[in-house]
């Protein structure tokens, strides 16, 4: 799919822009009564774009926040996703629906909260890895082909399972935002750019796409 692409300076100017640009998409909303979707990965780049968030007039109340992914880890680890969303938005009244990774049957767990998510997403925030991987849709693992289920569960990769929402849940979207920082970054954003169907991240399809960008991210 096309991607529409925004550069920064650096991670600081990076998060600014990316906050600036969710606050948008909130006030562009047609009802005043509807509730905002926005569905977070995790990452550094996302942390520090919900703390400049919370600096801006975003109405918490209408808003509600999903996970794309998460570690199956103990509640409280700070591996957990949840961990950092719930500390960056410590002080707003925001609703986060969590993951349930503790779950004994996890497979049940992932079907309850594909009941969860909304038919359409305002905003899906995507970051990627140096491998190519996003979400937690990861290279050569059997969860790239589930595409009967909106939530599942990844293998072992860096030492944890995921749960993740998978292809058809991130076409639900929208619009995309991929926030991409550091020069480990380069040869992935390169791929994601030319629509390269080789990395998991190549074959997102949603309404709309913008990167953001930082320079250190970019190939010289």
């Amino acid at each position: 799919m096309h991607h529409d692409l925004q550069v920064f300076d650096d991670s600081e100017s990076l998060a600014k822009g990316a906050a600036d640009y969710v606050l948008e998409r909130f006030q562009a909303m047609t009802s005043g009564s509807s509730s905002f979707s926005f569905a977070v990965s995790g990452g550094k780049s996302p942390w520090l774009m919900l703390a400049e968030l919370t600096k801006e007039s975003l109405d918490w109340d209408r808003t509600v926040i999903y996970q794309v992914d998460e570690r199956v880890a103990p509640l409280g680890d700070d591996l957990r996703n949840l961990t950092h969303l719930q500390s960056s938005l410590a002080s707003t009244p925001v609703q986060i629906e969590a993951m349930e990774v503790n779950d004994s049957d996890l497979d049940a767990a992932a079907d309850r909260y594909a009941e969860l998510l909304p038919t359409r997403f305002n905003l899906i925030h995507l970051g990627i890895g140096p491998d190519g991987h996003c979400a937690s849709l990861i290279p050569r693992d059997p969860v790239l082909q589930v595409t009967d289920r909106l939530v599942a569960l990844s293998g072992l990769y860096q030492g944890t399972r995921r749960m993740t929402l998978t292809y058809p849940a991130l076409a639900r979207s929208d619009q995309l935002l991929w926030l991409v920082s550091g020069a480990d970054k380069q040869e992935a954003l390169a791929k994601l750019l030319d629509g390269d169907t080789s990395i998991p991240a190549g074959n997102v399809e949603a309404g709309a796409s913008l990167i953001m960008a930082d320079r250190a991210a970019l190939t010289q």
